[in-house]
């Protein structure tokens, strides 16, 4: 909105400062952060007074979880809310790839809306059915992508090599749908510990702010042997918001956690990332950034799928994260550590920029 004003103005004196992705993706981050903090605490106290018993636990879960009981979920709308409020603010509102973000965001953000409200409301953990959501889920990402890949083609590039595409026509929409879910889901499942998820979109968000700024840039793209997008970088605005609300909700996800993000936070980020990766034509990259995820994830199937089959476990527990805190790794221990590696996957995926 302030871009579209300084335009029609234009861009007299210090609204000059408009013009640069640098300066609003600045304050985008400083928005977010900034109205999640003043939001936080009566936000927090309306959901304990309107949830009760807040988020319900895993009884088969590590005992020490047990202790969170009464911790109030939905948490994500705090982080939906001072993300959009942040990304309406500063982003340019006649571009399309921050409407198609924003629609996944808030569309996977109300499916697990749904199904935290189905959790609180029945004191279970089951929530909505597991069909419906994924129905649910690619109908949105289907909408997206079929918007995306009207300014940006159907080609799938590969990374380490400059120039190499493949051109998958119209099943691309299945695929970059596919990548949007699955990567909505793969946050979701990671969420399992105080500031274990929250921390690792931040630092996912921040690589991706590097790429959609230098996949929109004409020069760069050029000089590094990305694809060009035009107007992507425009989504290092929006990549800046979700960096600020997320540094709002750790603020008060840090152990003891005050509030849970539950999956209105979780599948709304996951799904926020995989539509800017798609934007950008670096899905592959996405799972390197985001290999943290993909690791939760698959820990996941591969535990489901040996048991079924053979009625043993690989894990002590899936998540893998679950897994180590059985090993007797506490959870600041696990949390942190995951962190770490979250970081260097981030480093290595912008490796691939220049390794072409």
């Amino acid at each position: 909105m302030l871009y579209l004003i300084a335009e029609y103005l234009g861009f007299p004196g210090v609204f000059n400062l408009f013009r640069y992705l640098s300066f609003r993706s600045g304050g985008a981050i400083a928005t977010a952060l900034l109205i999640g903090l003043i939001i936080g605490p009566r936000f927090i106290g309306w959901l304990r007074v309107r949830q009760g018993k807040g988020q319900p636990i895993r009884s088969d879960g590590p005992q020490s979880h047990l202790a969170k009981r009464g911790t109030p979920t939905m948490g994500g709308l705090m982080i939906l809310t001072s993300l959009t409020l942040a990304i309406l603010l500063w982003m340019d509102l006649s571009n399309p790839f921050d409407w198609a973000c924003l629609f996944v965001t808030l569309g996977f953000g109300s499916i697990g809306f749904l199904d935290d409200y189905d959790k609180v409301k029945k004191a279970s953990t089951a929530g909505v059915s597991g069909k419906v959501r994924l129905l649910a889920e690619f109908v949105i990402a289907g909408l997206a992508s079929w918007l995306i890949i009207r300014q940006t083609g159907t080609e799938l590039y590969v990374p380490f090599f400059s120039g190499v595409s493949i051109d998958l026509g119209y099943f691309y929409i299945i695929f970059a749908a596919f990548t949007i879910v699955a990567f909505g889901n793969a946050v979701n499942l990671t969420d399992g510990l105080d500031g274990l998820a929250t921390m690792p979109v931040i630092i996912a968000s921040m690589a991706f702010m590097v790429i959609v700024y230098l996949a929109g840039n004409v020069k760069f793209a050029d000089y590094l042997g990305i694809p060009h997008v035009p107007g992507a970088g425009d989504l290092a605005i929006f990549c800046g918001a979700m960096m600020g609300a997320g540094l709002a909700f750790l603020w008060f996800n840090a152990p003891p956690a005050a509030v849970f993000m539950g999956d209105t936070g979780s599948l709304a980020l996951g799904g926020a990332l995989g539509t800017i990766a798609v934007v950008a034509h670096h899905e592959i990259v996405l799972g390197i950034i985001g290999g943290l995820f993909v690791v939760e994830a698959m820990s996941v199937i591969i535990q489901v799928f040996f048991y079924k089959r053979t009625g043993k476990r690989v894990f002590k527990m899936a998540p893998i994260h679950h897994h180590f805190e059985q090993l007797g790794w506490s959870e600041p221990t696990v949390v942190i550590r995951f962190w770490i590696i979250a970081f260097v996957l981030a480093l290595a995926g912008l490796s691939t920029l220049k390794l072409r």
